[in-house]
């Protein structure tokens, strides 16, 4: 097949399916990385363009003006550039310098916030105020505002479709994470129409407020919403059955032993799916199908998740959890750790 356009390479991507020993199980990996931006963000910013330019609140020509991480930005670039639009991204200290570099390399504008912020704490609120600010101020611009964007979640409807056919039978369980809560919800909603039984397992970092535990600084980029922010329009909450927390040392020492163990380099987010997924399939939680998304690669986190010195001057390190991951799939036997915190909604 011949394709015409680099956004004609979203979607259809693979699963890999990771063996999980003695159990009913099979945790399927969606490798979302494989989108043209190299996440699952590329899905959601097409989607947002496409419907703010049939709605007419972005015209022909016109700017697009994002808070983001990192990855809806690379999305709406590339997406821009399908249309003929301008596009500035207002990102943080945050940010994955790598995900900078790919911004800049596609022609996109880049603005940092000003302010003085900690090195774990996220921006968010100031990223969306200058986005908003911005866009107020430049001619025929739009704030795309993802969080509150209806046409997120309607990005991701495509992922169940092709996820059904992939699998070719049930789908019993989903396990992703939760930021804006678009993919979240979108996949959500067509799993539970596919099959109301299906178990959604949302998980945010520890020190995110989704679930409405206590906010504090984290180090995982593009996920959950951090302690000042308010959760966004677009999660729907009645279409998740657990919300559970993870860490940043569980996240990131998942996303480096799947490196090492199985030659598939994922972000930290993903890690700590990962994890969450393993964890509540070896409790008996879910079981069957079990799908999760590797929402973004580990190639733009080799100077933090895939660096030992980075990892170790941040305390970030610890070997128990390669070792609990080794008895999940099947290597040496560890002991059951605490049960984490658990929000069921």
């Amino acid at each position: 097949m011949i394709l015409s356009k680099v956004t004609d390479l979203i979607g259809n991507t693979p699963i890999l399916c990771l063996p999980v020993p003695a159990k009913n199980a099979r945790l399927l990996l969606k490798i979302e990385k494989n989108n043209p931006g190299g996440s699952i963000k590329d899905r959601m910013a097409r989607n947002m363009v496409i419907a703010a330019l049939k709605s007419g609140r972005l015209k022909p020509g016109g700017v697009i003006v994002e808070s983001s991480s990192g990855n809806t930005a690379i999305g709406l670039a590339i997406t821009a550039i399908e249309f003929g639009l301008r596009f500035i991204a207002v990102v943080d200290h945050h940010a994955a310098q790598d995900k900078i570099a790919v911004l800049r390399a596609l022609g996109a504008e880049v603005r940092y916030v000003e302010g003085t912020f900690r090195e774990d704490e996220v921006a968010v609120v100031e990223r969306q105020r200058l986005a908003a600010e911005l866009a107020g101020k430049i001619p025929g611009a739009i704030f795309m505002n993802q969080s509150d964007n209806i046409a997120n979640a309607g990005g991701y409807f495509d992922f169940v479709r092709e996820v059904i056919d992939q699998v070719g039978g049930q789908i019993d369980a989903y396990v992703g994470c939760v930021g804006t809560g678009g993919s979240m919800t979108g996949i959500a909603r067509g799993l539970k129409l596919h099959n109301p039984k299906a178990t959604v397992l949302a998980v945010e970092p520890d020190g995110s407020i989704v679930f409405g535990q206590p906010g504090h600084p984290y180090y995982q980029s593009g996920t959950g919403t951090p302690a000042g922010d308010t959760v966004g329009l677009v999660l729907d909450y009645s279409c998740i059955d657990l919300g559970v927390q993870v860490t940043d040392a569980q996240a990131f020492e998942t996303a480096r032993y799947v490196a090492r163990h199985t030659g598939l380099l994922v972000g930290g987010s993903t890690g700590g799916v990962i994890y969450k997924a393993l964890e509540y399939i070896h409790r008996g939680v879910i079981g069957g199908n079990v799908i999760a998304a590797v929402a973004d690669g580990g190639e733009k986190y080799l100077h933090t998740v895939f660096s030992e010195s980075w990892l170790g001057e941040r305390g970030l390190l610890d070997p128990a959890i390669g070792a609990q991951l080794d008895s999940w799939l099947g290597q040496e036997p560890a002991a059951e750790p605490a049960m984490p915190r658990l929000s069921v909604v």
